[in-house]
């Protein structure tokens, strides 16, 4: 039987945190909440970069990066950082990440661990579907642990009022609440350069040539190979 493709990401594979300082933010996540370092290798194609990865389960891991020149990059509160976890920042840096724990016990379990090391920690906190605690990384990172004790759901979950403010209309919502599957055809081509769509970051002329490489060109690279070889 053919297993039909996931209609949307089924998960959180990694989240990728920018290190100044790569040595202090591995001390504090191994060591402080305990995160294994399964990975750290040379970037991909980035001179002198490093990326860490450190595993929170088996399909699911914590990234840091390093790029030379980052702990020359001023941290400045409301812009590149929110300090809080009900504070702003710019649009589409991290507010705040949340780590979550099986149940209230490790949550509980979590803020001692935390603590332990000097750390402060507030919490938890019981937000009607999850309870959480609140703390500091390194390099001004705003981190959560969170536990969930009951399903979201729409219906109870979703404030119209909330909605309204924004300019969603029902309909909006309605689509919002259940996404359609997609439908269409499989393998579709690049779609025409659109500016008004959002893009990488790339030179111009290298991002157009990235475009126009064929999808099979991109499918042919060989695999990274593991610098230790050990597995």
């Amino acid at each position: 039987m053919n297993q039909i493709p996931a209609q949307h990401p089924v998960g959180v594979h990694h989240i990728a945190c920018m290190a100044g300082d790569m040595k202090k933010q591995l001390e504090f996540f191994t060591q402080v909440l305990g995160f294994p370092l399964v990975a750290i290798f040379d970037m991909h194609g980035v001179d002198g970069a490093s990326h860490a990865f450190l595993r929170m389960s088996d399909d699911s891991l914590f990234s840091l990066v390093h790029v030379p020149g980052t702990d020359r990059i001023p941290s400045t509160m409301g812009v590149t950082h929110a300090g809080r976890g009900e504070m702003p920042c710019a649009p589409g840096t991290m507010q705040h990440i949340a780590f979550r724990v099986p149940d209230e016990a490790a949550l509980l379990a979590m803020r001692d661990r935390v603590r332990s090391h000097g750390v402060p920690i507030i919490g938890p906190i019981d937000h009607g579907f999850c309870k959480s605690l609140y703390f500091a990384g390194p390099e001004n990172m705003t981190l959560e642990i969170s536990t969930q004790y009951r399903v979201l759901d729409a219906a109870t979950w979703v404030d119209p009022e909330v909605l309204a403010g924004l300019g969603i209309s029902e309909q909006e919502a309605a689509a919002m609440i259940a996404p359609q599957p997609y439908t269409g055809a499989p393998n579709l081509p690049q779609p025409a350069f659109d500016p008004a769509k959002p893009h990488l970051d790339y030179p111009e002329a290298t991002y157009q040539r990235m475009l126009a490489t064929p999808d099979s060109v991109y499918e042919r690279l060989p695999p990274y190979e593991p610098p230790a070889r050990g597995g």
